[in-house]
């Protein structure tokens, strides 16, 4: 039989196009840029350092710190919202997007901070909160002043006499509707989260200009980049369809990703971010899927650079709670089907959840120290963007407040006064909000063993974790066995190591309950992380011989060899694989 000589020429066209394809996606993941390879160091500035006495962070407290920041081997600092606002959701109200809230200190502050990061080699990314502002900003003000004003599309509204608005859900409202009448103009006006916080309308241009040229502002300062909050939620479908039952588990679904959303991000990237093609742009709560996230870094799509999903960080409340199987299943997910293109955070802590320790690790006298480390060799071994959370490098942990009046957040305070409308259950609220509050996470850096932490001279805004005499900055710079010291070499590591950034990962031992084993590949060099999840000596199987293997660092600082297969309680070990 004769073989037809155009099947074969179309065969081997189809092979080179699948192994050209092939290459171009290995290309496309090892591609390098800076924003792959940063360590991102997150300061919520209300808890950073207090220059003035007056309780509250600052701009000057941070320029205070900027050669320990440095000393971390950090290159980004992400940098909650500085802006103005009358501080109903702790910034994330914004009243003036191109003025300095007056308790951080002054633009000339911000201009000294931005020259000092920069003089040492980080880069600096603010905070985009562009779903909503404040209702004290002036767009909002002349919106709500009668139904003919010019700005009155910047925002959402529902006129009184088209009935009652379709039901949403708000986040932060007491009494969880997130419609809220305005009795001047006799409408609705929409906010997702505090009723201090109406959305802005996307649908309108000129609101989409207005965000452009405040990105230009920044960006024009000499930013880096930016972190979009909440920004699944700025195209919402206006139709205002009835939420089917169980929308709860969909919220980002029903909420947000409405028909124009990636329309909307594609328009800023071909107006502000093409024009600054070494900003770094972070997605938050990039969708409810890896599909989803795909979809706003697709490179193709000229849209971001990084998905910052919440999958990993929702999963419970505990690890304990909820499996390490499934945990390892989510990061498994994501990362196989980021592993051709676009590009993910990694992430386990930020100014939105509990302490990394008290949360996925054990934060009791006998395990709060190694834990720490475990978790941190995790972060930074894993493929993605390393975003790390103030106060982490040296293991703090949730302050699990006993009453309501020591909270500040709206979050908690404003559930707590719905609870109560409704005769619910406050001690048990509050028992749960003790490992569960965002609260947890936002308490004033430790520095020193002196009065609150060396936080603050005044009273701090928030209290100060009781066990800053031992837990601090000061004491763990003296042991090179602390937490922090530890962090420095892992920061080091990951520098140094294309490994760590650009290599292939691969789950082994997946169905393992106490310990996350994978590998990180790239150019044949193999490196292997084992990280015990358990507070028990745990074995692992793997089909890899560990005769031959160089322990590169490990978190109890004496491991030689892995012997019968079995870690420690919390042990964490970086393995080079001949």
């Amino acid at each position: 039989m004769k073989t037809n000589y155009s099947i074969l020429c179309f065969a081997a066209m189809l092979m080179f196009s699948s192994t050209g394809l092939k290459a171009q996606a290995q290309k496309d993941a090892t591609d390098k840029k800076w924003w792959k390879e940063a360590v991102v160091y997150q300061i919520y500035p209300r808890s950073f350092k207090d220059s003035n006495g007056d309780g509250i962070g600052d701009l000057k407290g941070i320029i205070s710190k900027l050669d320990y920041l440095k000393s971390l081997g950090i290159n980004a600092i992400w940098l909650n919202p500085i802006y103005e606002s009358p501080n109903d959701d702790n910034g994330y109200d914004i009243s003036n997007y191109r003025e300095i809230m007056k308790d951080f200190g002054t633009m000339e502050d911000f201009d000294l901070l931005l020259k000092g990061m920069h003089e040492r080699g980080i880069k600096l990314i603010m905070d985009l909160v562009v779903n909503h502002s404040s209702d004290e900003h002036e767009w909002f003000k002349q919106a709500s002043s009668s139904r003919d004003n010019p700005y009155r599309d910047y925002y959402h509204w529902w006129p009184a006499e088209k009935g009652k608005p379709p039901y949403r859900w708000s986040f932060f409202d007491v009494n969880s509707e997130a419609w809220k009448y305005d009795a001047k103009t006799d409408s609705y006006y929409l906010h997702y989260f505090s009723r201090k916080q109406p959305d802005l309308n996307w649908e309108n241009p000129k609101l989409r200009q207005e965000v452009y040229d405040i990105m230009r502002f920044w960006l024009d300062k000499g930013i880096d980049g930016f972190r979009m909050d909440a920004f699944q939620y700025i195209s919402k479908d206006t139709t205002w369809p009835e939420l089917p039952k169980g929308y709860e588990k969909e919220i980002n679904k029903y909420y947000g990703e409405g028909p124009h959303l990636h329309d909307y991000i594609q328009e800023m990237n071909r107006e502000v971010l093409s024009k600054y093609p070494n900003a770094m742009t972070v997605a938050e709560g990039a969708g409810s899927s890896p599909e989803d996230a795909m979809r706003f870094v697709d490179p193709d799509r000229k849209e971001l650079n990084i998905a910052y999903h919440f999958e990993s960080v929702g999963v419970g409340n505990h690890v304990k709670d909820f499996g390490l199987v499934k945990y390892k299943e989510i990061f498994s997910r994501y990362d196989d089907y980021f592993k051709d293109k676009g590009w993910l955070s990694i992430f386990i802590a930020n100014h939105d959840q509990p302490r990394m320790v008290s949360k996925f690790g054990n934060d009791s006298p006998e395990f709060r120290t190694i834990s720490s480390k475990m978790l941190s060799t995790f972060v930074m071994t894993m493929r993605g963007t390393t975003f790390y959370y103030y106060g982490d490098e040296i293991g703090m942990k949730n302050i699990r407040f006993d009453s309501i009046e020591d909270y500040n957040d709206v979050d908690t305070r404003n559930k707590y006064l719905g609870l109560k409308e409704k005769g619910g259950d406050l001690k048990a609220f509050l028992e749960g909000q003790k490992q569960t509050s965002r609260e947890n996470g936002r308490t004033p850096m430790q520095w020193n063993a002196d009065e609150n932490g060396g936080f603050t001279t005044g009273k701090p805004w928030l209290k100060v974790n009781p066990d800053y005499k031992t837990v601090n900055v000061a004491a763990e710079e003296k042991d090179p066995n602390s937490i922090l010291n530890y962090f420095r070499k892992l920061v080091e590591l990951r520098k140094n190591e294309p490994t760590l950034v650009y290599g292939e990962y691969t789950i082994l031992d997946k169905e393992n309950p106490n310990v996350f084993a994978y590998s990180r590949e790239l150019n044949g060099k193999k490196m292997l992380i084992l990280l015990n999840f358990s507070e028990k000596t745990a074995s692992f199987n793997i089909n890899i011989p560990l005769d031959k293997a160089t322990v590169v660092l490990d978190n109890y600082s004496n491991t030689k060899k892995i012997k019968n297969n079995s870690l420690r309680p919390y042990e964490a070990v970086i393995i080079e694989l001949k």
